[in-house]
């Protein structure tokens, strides 16, 4: 299986989601199980058929996060040498050329991604575009709204 790339807090961030699900959520959802098979007839109890497929989605993402966690390949660029080239776990600062509109992303795993608070998918055309590239490189980037030329202004190890 391939290696599943993370900066250390979205390690943490799942391996604290993880620890909710087990000790947390899933023992809530069997009392609710078993609250709900007191109510009898389970073939037409809704609040027992609601707390098994609650059941089923907690043990799914359990699963899914320990099968991560397993393949996973923990990144820190804190402890790198800032070389001035984009990687996996850099924060980029970057100007577009055409409206001088600046903006600086952490480029993340795929977990951690949250465009909010703009952090991207090392995946996302954006990231693909500027991983390689150094500061003060040109970037032509492919949009919704077409090619758009940026400059890497800023290049952090964070």
């Amino acid at each position: 299986m391939q290696s599943i790339p993370m900066t250390v807090r979205g390690a943490d961030l799942l391996r604290k989601e993880l620890n909710e699900l087990k000790t947390v959520t899933r023992p809530k959802i069997i009392a609710d199980i078993a609250v709900a098979r007191e109510h009898g007839d389970l073939k037409e109890n809704a609040e027992y058929h609601a707390a098994r497929e609650q059941q089923g989605f907690c043990e799914g993402r359990i699963q899914e996060i320990e099968a991560k966690l397993s393949n996973v390949q923990i990144i820190d660029v804190t402890k790198m040498p800032n070389t001035g080239k984009v990687i996996f776990g850099t924060t980029v600062t970057i100007v577009n050329v055409d409206t001088d509109a600046e903006v600086k992303y952490r480029i993340v795993g795929d977990d951690e991604a949250d465009i909010k608070n703009n952090l991207i998918s090392v995946n996302s055309p954006i990231a693909r575009g500027l991983i390689g590239k150094q500061v003060d490189d040109a970037v032509s980037i492919q949009t919704p709204k077409g090619i758009v030329e940026y400059e890497i202004i800023e290049v952090e190890y964070l």
